[in-house]
């Protein structure tokens, strides 16, 4: 999308534009580490209706706003300053949620932090209308529809007057302190964090948002105290400088006070905020002059400005720093145009925290880069650093990336260009061994590890550990590229190409200088007319770099050179297996271009043939131009190149250089005299390696001779022709490439070779270097140490001759001459030789001994008094060389490195030696401390020795040795040296854990912040591979992985087990995940509001790394409202402006409708409707005095006289109350709810005119407070509610927009929902009304002490004796009614009469039905009005069962365990019933299933109920206890609510349903039948579990009166077994377990329930017992749904894990199988979309089958289902995640199918051969 149209786009959606326009600072700086002033933001309303503007502040005190010279109101929030906000008491354990809090404190930043209100008397005058003028410089894309004119508004100044006091980011005060006392005071402006602009000026922080600047400073004229009597300025004092952004205007002085300065900036080309920055401090001025050596001397007038600026006392480092500014500004000014700006300044300030700060005009350069006359490394450093700052402001300030992803090529262009730069200053050949070099870095990196340089699906910045590696691999892409474009005859490749956009930049044709990556290869194709797509889509788009292999051979009979190439990519190899990874990470599986080889052939004339590349394999044939090998010795080129060779050893040079020299080394004299040859150990070829030679139809073949592939090539050819190579070819790559090959072929004229090269000045010095380097592969036993012969003899050149001519060098001591570096060259070879002395090691990896007295020597000896240049860093060289050599490089047995490690060859010798050396080093040391060296490197090397001998084991490792030098005061770059020296011991003790955390929290040093931060977490790791830290457990099982390649997936997972293994062991450490201060410190590290930006998120990984999270709740999705100061009225929340209403008495309501019966006096019913104990049902009473029928399980709620909830103070029963509460939890999780679950705010939401419009707002969140404070008087005010909610947006978004749509379908899916809610409820209400039928009142009987059935169970008082007929009555009865049409009912109804006795009503547990208790009869006709949405049902009852189906199967064993009590009422403890009501709703709103139909009782005119099929004990007068089946909500058949269904015992029943049976008369002394258990009747006893249960119960302290049976002689109760007929207790029930009494688990339970029913009916409710009995069945529920707990049969659960064991194994499996990982996968906002508990994965769905959680197959597919739809919910369905989702579920389903019909077929098989099994359900009876 075109950048310009989404800047225009922003600025709509903001309100107002900055762009083309003006803002002015004005700022007094104080030196203590304050500033103020203000600033004027001029911006361009793009509204007429434009409230609020925001813009970004942090840190900022904000004195006042003016708009348009009015005062105006504003807010600021600092989200990042209020982190501690809510969390009372830190705990390191919730560091998760700090990083979430983290996370939306910078998202609520970006939209602005400072919210400023228009005033009134601002007025927003329209002054025209203008079109879209802008053409950007790339390519235009088609628009859908002509661009429309935008009205234009006259601008409005915004002014803030601000300060700032000691501000953390953004700007740095470098103050003197007690330890650095003489530190020059010095404030510039840092790029500290991200946003580190808007943290030092208010404004629109935006990489893309520019405008033109004006600066004013106002700074103390000089630092210096004045004496109070001088009145003349000091003659010594260095005056206040400020340098800035812009072109500087004047220099003032303070009209009002002469002791202070006012400097004026002004920018006037666009620039954006991010690239301005500023300095202040006494700073030194070196203006460095024009370039005298341009052609045209008029021109060094309009050569740009160059100001140098440093700190008093770094002059003279300055101007030897800086001298190549000039030559690098002429050659980008020559080849590639004008400077875009006036002037270039570099300031070198102390402390900050990057090497550089490009800003525009303007380079901030860390003083390290500054180095004297006398430096060789830091010159060579500081010459490409600056240049590249200079760089950039073509390309990188003034070019910017039109997107993130274009970032690499504008980082690119800038390296590219500095190359250019470089190769003119160092030389041809330093360049290409630079780029060969980097290629090797590249090709190392990209092996699959690493993204393409451009991601254009990427909008985010690219990850800080990729950058470096885009920064890499960008320039050489140009290069290859322009090698390409060069290539087409028409173009001279990148040198015409960037001239053009430079250009168009400059003159305005590219629109906000803003360039991508598509228009710069537009312009590649324009400029050379060759098509760059092919190579984009493999070089930028795609990642991985190929590998060729190579052979030639000559074929004779063709004349032909036979190349086989076959090429191989690496990245792709990685990520082959893997089709996810091939789509994010877009590896090349074959690389297409042109190579060009060249082959020197026999007359040593070179011909150059071009390969082309279009497939993995293939076989070239390519010309051979000598025809005959004879031709070789008499071609005049051949004789032509033998006089030049005769005229070179006869010394004329000119005929040398003429022809080409045949030999780089052609007239060494050393090699020439024989004398000296043997003396340097020459060899030479023999006789069969002459005949070879003289055979050979060419002399060498060089692949890639154009050096424009990034590929590693792997080519073979003999030896001679490297060497020839080597030797006779100019270019330093080719000769770098047969170093190489070289040494991989060590023999002993490979090593006589490369000494020579080492000795030839004609060769480059880094191809000397890398051949001195090379000679370390020929020092082995082989060759007698050849190798290092003839290093020490290359060496002996910079020592005193030995007395001895023929002294063996490997016993000489090397005792060194006066250093003198003035030849470059031989400075950086002898570097090279003394580190490959040190690599040189024997078979068991020691190095010898003489190589380590060696060094000692050079550090013993070493004399620097009469060198020009300084030795620091040759002695750093040395001492390096030094702990190389004194570590042994032989692996440990299991690869790691362990203080245990016994070193059996460590000799006395060695010892010896090891003492030396560290006194020399420990003596430059201590003279580094008198006599500084540049940055104290020395004092740095040495750190470093102590580290790697330490690591090695071979001295004790203690932080004393660092501790000293980490403290402040010391410089900078030793304190990090010593750290990282201190974190490699045993930092994590408790008082340096202190002072750790201290330096991280409070440093003055950023830098050393930063570096202490991220090495805690690093050394970590090291620690515990190093072996400083075990486990208890065998790690060597863990550690020691074979590694043959053949598994990945198992290497993947066992380098996946062995780092959890190591993170276990940092948890689990006394010392380290266990440690008191770093728990006590951590969390108030991170939420101090000071802390470095990156030190938090250090802190934060710490914390993940050491401290085991917390198991959180589900995150509640919040979305933050910004504050305002907009006088408009927002809508009100509802949980804060809702009236409450007080709680009316439940007498006014009970005395209207019902009163309290008198029967019960324990019963208090409220005046409207309470949930029951467990599941409601909706039970109507009979009109007044008539209590309820119908036990229900437990006790009821004890509520007080007076309370009612508040929820229903307004008068909303408890049915609708959570109706309503269903209705709004769908809503809430409704995707398209989105939208409306909070207040509209005009601001966050973009609609400043919402409430002009809308007068009456309305959202979920306000219905659900409302709701909950109980402001409906019934549901259908919350109906109301919603349609209000739902028109508002209706009428705000205009048809056919996003939110309309959006709306229309939340009211179709909340009107469906609600029809089947209201159908369901009133139904409820009908059938109810028929349920309730009057009843004669009841006779009032005093309570009686032995034991009466509890009054407060919702039954009427037992009757103690037979009571004759006439009392019957006085008892209540339920009227059970038939509907007109029952579909559940397959019998004909059979009227059965009952006898006249009482009997008692007994509710067993049915299916789920949930049960409302009502105590008002609801009137269908005055509630329920016609629903809005007509409906048979027929749709719903689908979607509705699959909705609920899922969940049933979980809820089965939570309800078993509440609902099925026994019949005289269990005491023990009741569940809630508040937190499952809208399950309860959703169930009675739910159709569910069909089951099988069961006979049916009717009543007779008296009411008692019988039974069909049972055996009565008289003949239609007395029926036995019989369960009766509510058809209910939950409805499992269709038959009307009032229709009872008698259910004869089967083993279908699930266990849930209630059941009415009656109980014997009061004269027989039957002991009451248990309740019928559906499935656990013919259930088979599973002794194993029961005894468990035996053992849990016995276990509970309440038991232990149930362990044995009652004695009424010891317990103290003789008429005990006159009223308990069947006695029951533990010790009975264990004993007939063990001798196989129980046949059934139903027979166990009903004995477990004899026991609390006997206890219960000998002991009054409240008595010890009884209340043990209470807890010791409250125990039993607990356990009695794990041994009766239904799961899949082992053959279902071993074909499920065989199935998804196949599919873990399948590549399509990558994204599913391991869960979702916000943090890591850099989606923090996951689990807001999908709700934690619906999270699926392939390993969570494994856990779960594997530990038997699953019932059914159906629940196994359903969670399948769920995983799959949570992928294309959050990716959406069209992205490459929600497509692999898709066919995931496809092959599951294929392979669930697959399995199914194995299964069936298997079925069948064995019902064909008789052995059937038994159904697993049957009827009993």
């Amino acid at each position: 999308m075109d950048n310009r149209i989404n800047l225009q786009r922003e600025q709509l959606r903001r309100g107002f534009s900055i762009y083309v326009f003006h803002q002015k600072v004005v700022l007094e700086v104080d030196f203590s580490g304050s500033l103020w002033g203000y600033t004027e933001i001029t911006i361009v309303p793009a509204s007429s209706e434009l409230k609020t503007i925001l813009l970004h502040s942090r840190q900022c005190i904000i004195q006042s706003v003016h708009v348009g010279a009015y005062a105006a109101d504003f807010v600021h929030n600092d989200p990042l300053s209020n982190l501690s906000n809510g969390i009372s008491e830190p705990d390191s354990h919730r560091h998760p949620e700090l990083k979430r809090k983290l996370y939306s404190a910078l998202q609520e930043g970006d939209e602005g932090e400072l919210s400023i209100a228009i005033p009134n008397e601002v007025s927003l005058k329209p002054t025209g209308l203008s079109g879209p003028t802008f053409s950007d410089f790339s390519t235009p894309e088609p628009q859908a529809q002509p661009s429309q004119q935008v009205t234009e508004f006259s601008p409005i100044v915004v002014k803030i007057n601000y300060s700032l006091r000691n501000p953390t980011e953004g700007v740095q005060f470098i103050l003197p302190t007690e330890t650095q006392p003489y530190r020059v005071p010095h404030v510039y402006s840092t790029p500290s964090c991200p946003d580190a602009s808007r943290c030092w000026v208010p404004c629109i922080d935006s990489f893309w948002e520019k405008c033109t600047w004006e600066f004013e400073f106002v700074v103390p004229r000089y630092l210096e105290e004045q004496h109070p009597n001088q009145e003349d300025e000091p003659t010594d004092a260095i005056p206040t400088v400020v340098v800035c952004s812009g072109e500087l205007v004047e220099q003032v002085a303070h009209p009002y006070n002469s002791n202070k300065t006012i400097f004026l900036f002004s920018q006037a080309v666009l620039t954006s905020v991010q690239h301005i920055a500023f300095a202040t401090g006494p700073f030194h001025l070196h203006s460095i002059p024009a370039d005298s050596t341009v052609d045209d001397p008029s021109s060094s007038s309009s050569q740009p400005l160059i100001y140098t600026f440093c700190l008093p006392g770094q002059e003279s480092f300055l101007s030897s720093s800086t001298a190549t500014l000039r030559s690098a500004m002429s050659f980008y000014s020559t080849e590639f145009g004008s400077y875009p700006f006036g002037s270039f300044k570099v300031v070198f300030v102390d402390e900050l925290p990057a090497q550089r700060f490009d800003s525009s005009t303007l380079a901030l350069v860390t003083v390290d880069m500054l180095h004297g006359e006398d430096a060789i490394e830091p010159a060579i450093e500081a010459r490409q650093a600056l240049s590249h700052a200079l760089a950039c402001q073509w390309v990188g300030i003034n070019i910017q990336p039109k997107q993130w992803s274009d970032l690499w090529l504008v980082n690119g262009l800038a390296a590219y260009i500095t190359g250019l730069f470089l190769r003119k200053l160092l030389g041809n050949n330093e360049y290409r061994f630079r780029l060969k070099k980097d290629m090797e870095r590249v090709i190392e990196w990209d092996n699959g590890g690493m993204p393409p340089i451009c991601q254009p699906q990427h909008y985010d910045p690219p990850d800080p550990s990729i950058l470096p590696f885009v920064n890499l691999k960008a320039p050489l892409v140009l290069h290859i590229l322009d090698r390409r474009l060069g290539k087409s005859g028409t173009s001279l490749g990148l040198s015409r190409v960037l001239p053009k956009v430079f250009l168009s930049a400059i003159s305005g044709e590219m629109q906000n200088n803003c360039l991508s990556t598509h228009a710069f290869l537009r312009m590649c194709r324009k400029v050379s007319s060759v098509d760059p797509r092919t190579f984009a889509e493999q070089w930028i788009y795609g990642s991985g770099c190929p590998s060729f292999g190579v052979q030639a051979t000559f074929n004779r009979k063709k004349m032909a050179v036979e190349i086989t190439m076959r090429q191989e990519c690496p990245a792709f190899k990685v990520h082959e297996s893997s089709e996810v990874s091939k789509v994010l990470m877009k590896p090349v599986p074959f690389f297409e271009g042109q190579m060009t080889i060249r082959i020197h052939e026999a007359d040593g004339t070179p011909y150059e043939h071009v390969l082309d590349i279009r497939q993995p394999f293939k076989r070239f044939e390519v010309p051979f131009n000598t025809k005959y090998k004879r031709v070789r010795r008499n071609t005049k080129r051949y004789l032509a190149r033998q006089a030049a060779a005769q005229a070179a050893a006869e010394g004329d040079t000119e005929a040398a250089e003429a022809i080409g020299m045949i030999d780089m080394g052609f007239g060494l004299e050393v090699w020439e005299n024989e004398q000296e040859r043997e003396n340097w150990k020459v060899a030479d070829w023999t006789e069969e390696d002459e005949g070879l030679m003289s055979g050979a139809t060419y002399e060498w073949i060089r692949m890639d001779a154009d050096f424009e592939w990034i590929a590693t090539l792997k080519f073979e050819q003999p030896d001679f022709m490297w060497v020839s190579q080597l030797q006779r070819d100019r270019d330093v790559v080719a000769q770098l490439e047969a170093v190489h090959a070289l040494a991989k072929q060590p023999t002993a004229i490979v090593s006589s070779t490369l000494t020579k090269t080492v000795l030839v000045s004609n060769y480059h010095y880094q191809i000397r270097c890398e051949a001195a380097l090379a000679l370390v592969n020929c020092s082995i036993r082989r060759l007698d140490f050849l190798g290092l012969f003839h290093l020490f003899k290359l060496f002996l050149r910079y020592c005193y001759d030995p007395e001895d001519s023929n002294q063996d060098l490997f016993t000489h001591n090397y005792i060194p001459k006066p250093n003198d570096f003035s030849d470059l060259s031989e400075y950086f070879v002898r570097k090279s030789l003394i580190n490959g002395i040190s690599r040189i090691r024997f078979e068991n990896g020691k190095t010898p001994s003489v190589v380590r007295q060696f060094l000692i020597d050079q550090l013993r000896y070493n004399d620097n008094t009469a060198n020009p240049y300084t030795d620091a860093y040759y002695i750093c060289t040395i001492i390096a060389a030094a702990a190389c050599s004194n570590v042994s490089t032989t692996a440990p047995e299991r690869g790691e490195l362990l203080p245990s490690e016994v070193r059996v060859e460590f000799t006395s010798e060695d010892e010896e030696l090891l003492k030396q050396t560290l006194t020399e080093v420990d003596r430059y040391r201590s003279m580094d401390r008198l006599i500084p060296s540049v940055h104290n490197i020395v004092t740095i090397a040495a750190l470093e020795f102590h580290m790697v001998l330490g690591v090695a084991n071979l001295i004790p490792s203690h932080p004393r040795v660092f501790f000293p030098l980490t403290r402040e005061g010391n410089y900078v770059p030793v304190r990090i040296a010593a750290f990282d020296g201190l974190f490699l011991t045993k930092w994590y003790t408790p008082q340096i854990m202190r002072y750790i955390l201290a330096v991280m929290a409070n440093d003055p040093s950023r830098a050393v912040r930063r570096h202490v931060a991220r090495s805690a977490s690093q050394s970590l790791a090291l620690l515990v591979q190093m072996g400083e830290m075990k486990s208890n457990s065998k790690d060597s099982e863990s550690l020691l992985i074979e590694e043959d390649g053949s598994h990945p997936e198992k290497l993947k997972e066992s380098k996946k087990t062995e780092m959890d293994a190591m993170i276990k062991v940092l948890r689990k450490d006394r010392e380290v995940g266990k440690n008191e201060i770093f728990r006590d410190f951590a969390v108030p590290i991170v939420l101090a509001p000071d802390v470095d930006h990156e030190v938090r998120w250090c802190m934060l990984k710490l914390l993940d790394i050491l401290i085991r999270p917390v198991d959180e709740t589900p995150p509640t999705v919040r979305i933050h409202i910004p504050s305002t100061p907009v006088s408009e009225t927002p809508p009100s929340l509802a949980s804060a402006k809702i009236p409450l209403k007080p709680l009316k008495p439940v007498a006014k309501a009970a005395s209207a409708k019902i009163p309290i019966p008198p029967v019960a006096p324990k019963l208090k019913i409220p005046a409207t409707s309470t949930p029951s104990a467990e599941s409601p049902r909706l039970i109507s009473i009979a009109p007044p005095a008539h209590p309820k029928i119908g036990k229900p399980k437990g006790r009821p709620p004890k509520l007080k006289p007076g309370h009612t909830p508040k929820a229903q103070t307004s008068g909303m029963s408890t049915i609708d109350y959570r109706a309503s509460r269903a209705a709004l939890k769908k809503l809430n999780a409704n995707k398209h709810s989105k939208w409306f679950l909070q207040p509209v705010d005009p601001i966050r939401d973009h609609a400043p005119d919402y409430f002009t419009v809308i007068k009456q707002p309305m959202d979920l969140y306000t219905m659900g407070s409302k709701l909950e404070q109980g402001m409906y008087k019934d549901r259908f005010e919350f109906q109301a509610d919603f349609r209000v909610m739902v028109a508002n947006a209706k009428q705000y978004n205009m048809p056919g927009s996003f939110v309309h749509n959006e709306a229309i379908s939340l009211e179709v899916f909340f009107e469906k929902q609600w029809t089947i809610i209201s159908k369901t409820l009133d139904q409820h209400a009908i059938n109810n009304a028929e349920e309730a039928e009057p009843a004669p009142k009841p006779a009032v009987k005093p309570p009686r002490i032995l034991p009466p059935v509890p009054e407060a169970k919702f039954s009427p008082p037992p009757i103690p004796q037979p009571q004759p007929s006439s009392s019957a009555p006085a008892r209540p009865t339920i009227k059970l009614k038939m509907p007109s049409q029952s579909a559940s009912a397959n019998v004909s109804p059979k009227a059965v009469a009952s006898s006249s006795k009482p009997r008692k009503l007994k509710v067993k547990p049915l299916n789920p039905v949930p049960v409302v208790e009502s105590s008002t009869t609801i009137e269908p006709d005055v509630d329920a009005p016609p629903p809005p949405y007509i409906d048979d049902g027929s749709h719903d009852l689908l979607q509705e069962v699959l909705a609920i189906e899922r969940q049933k199967d979980e809820e089965k064993r939570q309800r078993l365990k509440s609902q099925e009590r026994a019949v005289n009422g269990s005491s023990s403890k009741r569940k809630h019933v508040e937190s499952s009501a809208e399950d309860d709703i959703l169930a009675l709103a739910t159709p569910a299933k069909k089951e099988r139909a069961t006979p049916v009782a009717v009543t007779s005119s008296n009411g008692k109920i019988t039974l069909p099929g049972s055996k009565p004990p008289k003949a239609k007068k007395e029926a036995p206890v019989a369960p009766v089946q509510y058809s209910g909500a939950s409805s499992r058949s269709n038959s009307a609510r009032s229709t009872p269904v008698l259910d004869v015992p089967r083993s279908s029943l699930k266990g849930k349903e209630k059941e009415i049976s009656l109980p014997p008369t009061p004269t027989t002394a039957v002991p009451p039948k248990p309740k019928t258990q559906p499935n656990i009747q013919t259930l088979p006893i599973n002794e194993k579990r029961c005894k468990d249960i035996l053992k849990a119960l016995m276990k509970t302290p309440e038991s232990t009166i149930f362990h044995v049976p009652v004695d009424p002689v010891r317990d103290g109760c003789p008429t005990y077994l006159d009223e308990i007929k069947h006695p029951m207790d533990l010790g009975t029930m264990s004993s007939k377990l063990a001798r196989g009494a129980y046949n059934t688990m139903g027979e166990f339970r009903k004995d477990m329930e004899l026991i609390f029913s006997n206890c219960r009916k000998f002991n009054p409710p409240g008595t010890y017992p009884f209340i043990c009995a209470d807890a010791v069945e409250a125990a039993f529920k607990k356990e009695w749904p794990k041994a009766t707990e239904k799961k899949l049969s082992w053959g279902e659960k071993r074909g499920l894990q065989g199935i998804l064991t196949k599919f873990v194994q399948e590549d399509l499996s990558f994204v599913f199988r391991e869960p979702v990982d916000p943090e890591l996968l850099g989606i923090p906002t996951y689990f807001d979309v999908i709700p934690r508990k619906d999270a699926r994965d392939l390993r969570t769905i494994r856990q779960k089958l594997d530990s038997d959680k699953y019932e059914t197959v159906e629940a196994f597919e359903a969670d399948i289902d769920l995983m799959v739809r949570n992928a294309i919910t959050f990716n959406g369905a069209e992205s490459e995640v929600g497509l692999l989702a898709v066919n995931v579920h496809d092959h599951l389903k294929a392979a669930l199918a697959t399995w199914r019909t194995g299964n069936s077929k298997k079925r069948k098989d064995t019902e064909k051969s008789g052995s059937q099994q038994p159904t697993k359900k049957h009827k009993s009876g």
